[in-house]
């Protein structure tokens, strides 16, 4: 068996599964934010009852992340839904904005305060819940209603995807980001090209790769159309984990025999620089090929360019330089804001050498990622073309839809903001 299909008999009690199988799952975490957590509510009392217990107060996690640094009503409103559902549930695990407590974008905080672990269960009302694969675990995003029977039952009705494996070899030149691979993947294969499958990365490439660049590559199996994107837990992995949990957990290898939907080869030596250009994450193009298109502002941020390896990439780049076009940077969690302030490059911390290049720093979230509100930082009001570090470049998604996304690595973004057109980031590496 496949490491997707090991860890979906574990917890359906079979010795083993095969595609194609639909099984009773138990769950390990359900997590919910400030977008989907009223609706998820609101059907748990509609269906369990208005007095109705969550099944296990200990594994549910809310953290407020999209639309939170606003005037809008409405948005606020959403979070006071959670908070009082948080305390009428009396439950342990939130993460409530404007308090010492808050942390950011959920898909960078869940490893943070190890709730993502190998071999595990982990279900979330968002799209890129399927970063957690990074860390050996099944993570997959479900809806509101698929979300409130977990809460009333702990249990969930899971079809066993195919598992599509994505091989990559040799050791990746200093220029080149997770980033960078994942479109290469989405490029070949298409946005529905992993249609609920499996994504399994490995390769000498990813066994050197650190956690965060995993998680970037996870992060966007849900662009291809994947159920959840995995990686075999490892040292790596383990020594992550084991900084922030004392929980115990399982870690799971694919059998030497197992059988895959298909296997794709990289040569990371092969692959330059890409962006997707817009408007969907598979209109792939090298760098060199779209190089000095005309850009308006530049982004840095999300869960899956908002991590402290992003802002050290972007850093290395932007040091003793100055941006000559509008960019914003987002730490995803406070942790990292943390980080980039107290991390060094020469005699500088990553958060001055931004600061001092002229990017706007703006409060750890999604912000503009997913738009929002017409106040959130960084959002998109007008025909612009933006170089952005986040996931997906459809129109809207970042604020006007007359606007152009295109989407590269912190490396490219970095440089495409110094030079104010899409740039070749290495022509900035001595």
């Amino acid at each position: 068996m496949t490491i997707t299909e090991k860890i979906l008999a574990k917890h359906s009690g079979r010795k083993e599964v095969k595609p194609g199988d639909n099984v009773w799952v138990d769950v390990d975490l359900l997590m919910t934010h400030d977008v989907c957590g009223p609706g998820t509510f609101g059907i748990f009392k509609r269906e369990f009852g208005a007095n109705a217990k969550v099944w296990n107060r200990e594994k549910i996690v809310v953290i407020p992340d999209h639309y939170i640094f606003t005037a809008d009503a409405h948005a606020h409103r959403n979070v006071d839904i959670l908070r009082d559902f948080v305390k009428e549930q009396n439950l342990p695990h939130f993460f409530d904005v404007n308090t010492p407590n808050y942390k950011g974008v959920c898909h960078i905080a869940m490893p943070e305060e190890g709730f993502t672990r190998p071999g595990e269960v982990l279900f979330g009302t968002d799209s890129h819940t399927c970063t957690a694969g990074a860390f050996g675990e099944f993570a997959t995003g479900i809806g509101n209603t698929d979300a409130a029977f977990i809460l009333g039952t702990g249990k969930l009705w899971v079809k066993v995807p195919e598992t599509m494996k994505f091989i990559f070899e040799g050791e990746l030149p200093p220029y080149l980001m997770a980033k960078d691979l994942v479109l290469a993947v989405i490029g070949k294969i298409g946005v529905d090209g992993a249609t609920y499958r499996a994504m399994d990365f490995s390769g000498e490439t990813i066994d050197r790769m650190d956690m965060e660049g995993r998680m970037t590559l996870c992060n966007m199996v849900i662009e291809a159309g994947g159920k959840n994107g995995i990686c075999v837990a490892d040292k790596t992995t383990t020594e992550y984990v084991r900084a922030r949990t004392k929980a115990e957990f399982e870690c799971f290898t694919n059998d030497e025999h197992a059988k895959y939907h298909n296997v794709h080869r990289f040569n990371v030596q092969e692959i330059e620089p890409l962006v997707a250009k817009p408007h969907s994450p598979d209109n792939k193009a090298k760098v060199s090929e779209v190089a000095g298109t005309k850009l308006d502002r530049a982004y840095i941020g999300s869960c899956t360019g908002g991590k402290i390896t992003d802002f050290i990439a972007a850093a290395q780049t932007m040091y003793g330089e100055k941006v000559k076009i509008d960019t914003f940077v987002v730490p995803a969690t406070t942790e990292v804001a943390r980080q980039m302030k107290e991390t060094k490059i020469r005699e500088k911390t990553v958060w001055q050498i931004l600061e001092e290049a002229g990017c706007r720093m703006g409060d750890a979230s999604c912000a503009a990622c997913l738009g929002g509100p017409s106040d959130t930082f960084g959002r998109l009001n007008g025909v612009e073309v933006c170089i952005s570090s986040t996931n997906r470049n459809f129109p809207g998604r970042m604020g006007s839809k007359k606007s152009q996304v295109y989407l590269a690595s912190p490396f490219t973004v970095a440089a495409s903001a110094l030079t104010g057109v899409i740039t070749h980031p290495k022509q900035f590496f001595n």
